[in-house]
C-alpha cells in the first residue's frame, strides 16, 4: 500500500510536469555507468563492490536550463571484503571474515537537473528501486539468502546527488551520489567473547557513468525560439 502511494506521487509529478511542458521537445537519454557500493552497517567499509548501472531515461525541459529527468534504470548494489583471517569454529568450520553481498535492483529515478553554460548540469532527486535478485557470500560460502526468504526489503527508496559534465557533443560524463533513506535489513552480529549488537543497513553507491543525450539541440533551440 506504501509503494502504490509512492507510485501514484511520481506520476501526478510526472503528468503535471508534462503538462507543463507541453510543446517542448522531451529529450532522451542512454545511460552506461559502473557503481562502487557498500553497505553501512554491515561492519565491512569501503566502497569496495562494482556493480552495473544501466538504462535509458527521458529530460523533460520546462524552463530554460531547466530540466526534469526521469530513467529506468538496472542497478547493482552491495559489499565485498576480502579474507581478513583464517580460523575456525567452535563445530570446525573454517572461518575467514570474507563477505560479498550482491543486490540487483530494477530503479525509477526522477530529478530535477540545471545545466550551467551548456557545459554542467547539476541535479538532485529520488529514486524508488525494487529489489530483483540477491547473492550473498559469508566466508566464501553462499548463503540462503533469496528474494522470498524476507532477508532484504525488497523496496529501496534513495535521494540523488548528480553532477555531468560535457564531454563531447551529445556525450556526458556523470558522477552519482546515492543514499538509501531507510533501512533495507535489520541484522544481528556477534563476536568471538559471544557479545551481540544490532544494527541497520542502508544502501551506499557511487557511479560514474556516460550519458548520450538525443534531441538535446533541437530541445535548446525549441526553448530559445521566441513564442508566435
Amino acid at each position: 500500500m506504501k509503494q502504490s502511494r509512492e507510485l501514484f506521487v511520481i506520476l501526478l509529478i510526472v503528468c503535471g510536469i508534462s503538462t507543463a511542458a507541453i510543446g517542448q521537445i522531451i529529450k532522451g537519454e542512454a545511460i552506461l555507468g559502473l557503481n562502487l557500493t557498500q553497505v553501512e552497517g554491515d561492519e565491512v567499509h569501503g566502497f569496495r563492490k562494482p556493480g552495473l548501472n544501466i538504462g535509458f531515461g527521458a529530460l523533460i525541459p520546462f524552463k530554460k536550463n531547466w530540466d526534469v529527468c526521469l530513467e529506468v534504470t538496472y542497478n547493482q548494489k552491495g559489499a565485498r571484503q576480502k579474507d581478513q583471517y583464517n580460523d575456525t569454529d567452535s563445530i570446525g568450520n573454517i572461518i575467514t571474515g570474507a563477505y560479498k553481498l550482491r543486490l540487483n535492483y530494477v530503479e525509477v529515478p526522477i530529478l530535477i537537473q540545471y545545466t550551467d553554460k551548456d557545459f554542467i548540469t547539476l541535479g538532485a532527486g529520488f529514486s524508488w528501486g525494487r529489489l530483483v535478485g540477491i547473492q550473498e557470500w559469508e566466508h566464501g560460502n553462499l548463503q540462503a539468502t533469496t528474494l522470498s526468504s524476507g532477508t532484504y526489503d525488497k523496496n529501496d527508496f534513495s535521494y540523488i546527488i548528480d553532477v555531468r559534465i560535457k564531454v563531447y557533443g551529445p556525450l556526458k560524463f556523470g558522477v552519482r551520489y546515492q543514499n538509501s533513506m531507510m533501512k533495507i535489513r535489520t541484522r544481528e552480529f556477534s563476536d568471538f567473547a559471544g557479545g551481540t549488537w544490532t544494527r541497520d543497513q542502508f544502501n551506499k553507491v557511487l557511479t560514474f557513468k556516460l550519458v548520450y543525450i538525443f534531441n538535446e539541440e533541437k530541445s535548446t533551440s525549441n526553448l530559445k525560439a521566441p513564442t508566435p
